[in-house]
């Protein structure tokens, strides 16, 4: 009997409902996979080949030997354990930029719950979920059998198919990420079955971008200049006294004047220092500037909706304004759940006529980094 070359019998290609292109099964076997022997196990699972942890904790699996750009993922997933299992695609080797889809399972999931599922890019190995709240969808998701999951990726956007494969159960129109191609992996304490990718397979998914709802939205603050981040600890406070009124200033020693570089709000309107400046090293806490000017035609007073992850200082002309936290899991974090969107917070903005300069302190010590800002009204108003 001749033996099929390993590669033959790993990766069966068989013609799908796309004319030429063709359907990659991809076995669950130790072959075709980097993985943790301690940690993973390939077994039979109602009567098909899957994967599963075998300390009943979170695995992490990476398909070897295929670069994915666009096309239809396909999987079954059983949840047997809680956590976050997903998929990321489009990944570095390391896994520390990459695309990433998952679902919540902390027992059995509410149908109408848009935290069941969610995108989110990875950036130097960020998970940026608190910067993607938008990104969020519901499903029906089943306990003790199999869940079917169908990604449709086409360049900057997807479709997500959670068991009903008529509608779609997440839209994203931008795909954030830094990557148009890498590699796929899986994470979860689940069991994985019936991988399948198609390349290429978009079913007429554009491929540009998708609408911003934020795009024609012209009371949002786009324009910014940014400092360079500076080591700012949990004991220290960003602003010192001096002995006349008003008693207090910002400490020069974390604000660098010459460091200044401009930064334009990205899709939703969203800062995003982690993209800029990369991840915060875990335990530690950053500290950057941004400021922007506002010339206002008279004395008014403007609302501004400030979202914002971790902590803002608001200044206006130097004076302090505004202090606030989004510490995710406290009791004070902000709605919603600690994600920072444009809901966060709203302050009043007192603008004299002429030129009135915003500087806020941002800081950072977990996961996502960044800012996003809009006026009530910009009537009488020139922004930078």
């Amino acid at each position: 009997m001749i033996k099929k070359p390993l590669a033959v019998l790993c990766i069966v290609l068989i013609t799908s409902m796309y004319g030429q292109t063709k359907k990659i099964k991809i076995p669950f076997a130790k072959e075709v996979w980097q993985h943790d022997s301690e940690k993973v196990e390939f077994v039979t699972h109602k009567s098909v080949a899957a994967v599963k942890s075998k300390t009943g904790e979170s695995f992490n699996i990476q398909l070897k030997n295929h670069q994915f750009t666009n096309g239809i993922i396909e999987y079954d997933v059983e949840f047997v354990g809680r956590g976050f299992p997903g998929i990321g695609f489009r990944s570095s080797d390391d896994q520390k930029n990459a695309e990433l889809f998952y679902i919540r399972y902390f027992g059995t999931v509410d149908p109408l719950s848009r935290y069941t599922m969610q995108y989110a890019t990875v950036i130097d190995g960020v998970n940026m979920w608190d910067m993607t709240d938008d990104y969020q969808g519901a499903a029906k998701i089943y306990d003790q059998r199999w869940n079917h999951i169908k990604l449709v990726i086409s360049e900057k956007q997807m479709k997500v198919f959670v068991n009903d494969m008529d509608r779609v159960a997440l839209h994203i129109p931008n795909l954030e990420g830094t990557r148009g191609s890498g590699n796929i992996y899986l994470t979860g304490n689940v069991i994985y079955s019936n991988l399948s990718i198609t390349p290429e397979a978009t079913e007429n998914l554009p491929q540009t971008a998708g609408y911003d709802p934020t795009y024609s939205d012209t009371r949002y603050l786009r324009k910014w200049s940014v400092s360079t981040p500076v080591d700012l600890p949990f004991n220290r406070d960003i602003m010192k006294s001096i002995p006349t009124s008003p008693g207090v200033v910002i400490d020069s020693t974390l604000l660098d004047d010459s460091s200044w570089k401009s930064i334009m709000a990205e899709q939703r309107n969203m800062i995003n220092l982690t993209r800029l400046y990369g991840a915060t090293e875990n335990g530690n806490r950053r500290l950057v500037w941004l400021k922007t000017n506002i010339k206002s035609e008279t004395d008014q007073v403007r609302r501004l909706k400030l979202g914002f992850s971790d902590e803002v200082w608001v200044f206006i002309d130097g004076q302090p304004l505004y202090i606030d936290k989004n510490y995710y899991g406290s009791p004070g974090m902000k709605a919603p759940r600690g994600r920072c969107t444009i809901d966060n917070s709203e302050i009043s903005l007192p603008l004299k006529a002429g030129d009135n300069e915003i500087v806020i302190g941002l800081a950072n010590y977990f996961f996502g980094w960044g800012l996003v800002a809009r006026l009530d009204s910009n009537d009488g108003l020139e922004l930078q």
